[in-house]
């Protein structure tokens, strides 16, 4: 965990020497900040992943169709390897940024 509390302290740190700078956040006027686009990914990550256990009870229970069974375990597997790509670019990106010289 220190490694995602020295990433959260950067991040900060950052914000506020933009914010300082600047004036604003940063965040471009038109268009959603990046906060907003990774919940809102998180978010569809979550729902994919409820939605293929709600479609594996049903099945249990003999009222799902096995076309949708596949489908919905199917959503879910690639978005969890899509979150999972994800991850493992930011702690890469994390890690080039610790080995950058100060």
């Amino acid at each position: 965990m220190p490694m995602i509390s020295d990433a959260i302290s950067a991040y900060r740190a950052t914000a506020m020497a933009t914010k300082d700078s600047s004036g604003s956040n940063g965040a471009a006027a038109d268009g959603p900040s990046f906060g907003s686009m990774v919940k809102d990914a998180i978010q569809g990550a979550i729902d994919a992943g409820k939605q293929s256990e709600a479609v594996s009870k049903q099945a249990v229970m003999g009222k799902a169709d096995m076309t949708e069974i596949a489908q919905a375990v199917n959503n879910a597997d690639i978005t969890l390897q899509t979150v999972i790509a994800v991850r493992d670019k930011v702690v890469s990106a994390y890690q080039q940024i610790l080995q950058m010289p100060m």
